[in-house]
């Protein structure tokens, strides 16, 4: 396994759960959901969302470069940042040109392209801003984290829907095992919480309507689950080559040790209704790490509280690991934020392993009995496990599977540990 396997070194959080790796992990084991009516949406059929609490841009980055920078841009420097930090990596010394920036969105910026219209209808196009279009662009995240950070290798975005921050950390591991780079500063940001998506995933039925009771919206497996609560935020993730992470004697969180992604080839919204496709993904994670699936003791799945999504995953589910896994969805907790939400739920699963516990799903009052597999509820489960799957799917039929380790040979430093809380989830 070591010889395709990466060292995550670094990890970087701005959700709906907190601000910062430690916050967030402190969320997601108490189960408490962050969804919350929305007076930006307020004129919609659905107006609650998860926002990213205490967020202040200016405080954060300048005013200057606050207001020429997309939202989910926004998360992506702060949660770089974070990362970079944990890594003990220095942008002002380390060599950029072997530094690798991979991240996956997928909208880019629609927020600034809602915000830009707007301005164009009112008041004409002298108002529109001078950077509407960089802050648009999907590329653009990668693109200024390179610049922040004097990163001058491999740069570029990932576009696959829900599935984006999971892809493109798959894509920053083949980089680093083709020698391309030596670090790579990867994940996810999203930031489409604006009227305009939400009245089309509105007019697509997906999202919930339990508008009276949004903290217990986003029920991921329940049997009452009627669609997905729309979230924000980022992910950064540094990863480094096993030996090189080892040589510099750096923490290490966990190894990414396989990867794999399918189509569904069905439908653009549907899950294909079996859930081959994404079976097929964790299938091919699984191989490409050489592991088998009584190997696995945790999936964070994609469970994104939809009644499609839920039912046909599970199934994939049981189709490979049958009773012997627990699996968790933190979607009740951040609710779905679209392409940053693989990241997200990368990190969270690197910290289930370290750990060794796994976090409750959120508000699962009565479990869907059509769901086959083992769904953590109520309290962190404590487990021994020593590899664990991050599963994402997304419109279009994207899938794409991470298998991380707990270890990876010997390593000269332990995993650093955050604390868990033991007390029954709220």
């Amino acid at each position: 396994m070591s010889s395709r396997t990466v060292a995550v070194t670094g990890l970087g959080l701005v959700t709906p759960a907190g601000i910062g790796v430690g916050e967030n992990w402190q969320r997601i084991c108490g189960g408490r959901s962050a969804a919350a009516r929305d007076p930006e949406l307020a004129s919609l059929p659905v107006d609650i969302s998860c926002r990213v609490p205490g967020f202040e841009p200016v405080a954060r980055l300048g005013a200057t470069h606050a207001r020429r920078l997309d939202r989910h841009v926004q998360f992506a420097l702060v949660a770089a940042a974070e990362a970079l930090v944990d890594a003990g990596l220095d942008h002002e010394t380390w060599d950029g040109a072997r530094v690798a920036v991979v991240m996956g969105t997928g909208a880019g910026g629609p927020g600034s392209s809602y915000t830009q219209h707007q301005r164009l209808i009112d008041h004409g196009s002298a108002k529109v801003s001078a950077h509407a279009l960089p802050m648009l662009l999907p590329n653009m995240v990668a693109g200024q984290l390179a610049i922040d950070f004097h990163a001058t290798g491999p740069n570029l975005v990932t576009c696959t829907a829900c599935a984006a921050g999971t892809t493109a950390i798959g894509m920053a591991r083949y980089l680093l095992l083709s020698g391309a780079c030596d670090v790579a500063v990867t994940g996810g940001a999203e930031a489409a919480v604006n009227p305009l998506f939400m009245a089309g995933f509105a007019r697509l039925g997906a999202l919930s309507r339990r508008l009276d009771e949004p903290a217990r919206a986003s029920r991921p497996f329940d049997a009452a689950r009627d669609g997905f609560v729309a979230g924000e935020g980022a992910a950064v993730l540094v990863m480094e080559r096993v030996d090189d992470a080892h040589a510099r004697r750096a923490g290490v969180h966990g190894y990414l040790a396989g990867y794999g992604a399918s189509a569904d080839a069905h439908h653009v919204t549907a899950p294909e209704p079996d859930g081959r496709g994404t079976e097929q993904a964790m299938r091919a994670a699984l191989a490409d790490a050489g592991a088998e699936p009584g190997d696995v003791g945790h999936v964070n799945a994609h469970g994104t509280s939809t009644p499609l999504n839920d039912l046909t995953e599970a199934l994939a589910l049981w189709r490979i690991f049958g009773d012997g896994v627990v699996v968790t969805s933190t979607k009740g907790v951040t609710g779905h934020m679209l392409g940053a939400t693989g990241a997200v739920e990368a990190v969270y699963t690197l910290l289930a392993l370290k750990n060794q516990c796994v976090p409750p799903t959120a508000n699962v009052e009565k479990l869907d009995p059509d769901i086959p597999v083992e769904i953590a509820t109520g309290a962190v489960q404590l487990r021994p496990m020593s590899l664990a799957i991050n599963n994402s799917c997304g419109f279009g039929g994207q899938n794409a599977a991470l298998l991380f380790s707990r270890d990876a040979g010997s390593s000269p430093s332990s995993p650093r540990s955050l604390s868990t809380p033991r007390e029954t989830a709220g």
